[in-house]
This record gives structure tokens, C-alpha cells and sequence, in this order.
């Protein structure tokens, strides 16, 4: 909590994190590396449609 300036600010955070960070966590064991290009994109793909970039 060493950056947050209260409990509630790092709640906020932390909701609104874990969504978007499981989003991009793609675990690496038995995937080929052309398969794993592959969820990035996917990732990315749906990354952009949710914040309208």
C-alpha cells in the first residue's frame, strides 16, 4: 500500500486491475511460440475494443 494514498484508492485499483491483468497473462508451458503470438494478439485485439483505441 506504499503508493496509495488510502485502503480505498488501492481497492479501486485492484478491481480494476486483476481483470485486465489476467486479460493479458497467457501461461507459457506446453504452448508453441506460434500458438502464444497467437492469444498475444487475441489479447491485444480485445485490449483495443475495450478501451476504444
Amino acid at each position: 500500500m506504499k503508493r496509495f494514498k488510502s485502503r480505498r484508492h488501492l481497492q479501486r485499483f485492484v478491481s480494476i486491475h486483476d481483470p485486465i491483468a489476467n486479460l493479458f497473462h497467457i501461461p507459457r508451458h506446453d504452448m508453441s511460440a506460434s500458438h502464444h503470438r497467437e492469444l498475444r494478439a487475441a489479447a491485444m485485439r480485445m485490449w483495443t475494443q475495450i478501451a476504444h483505441v
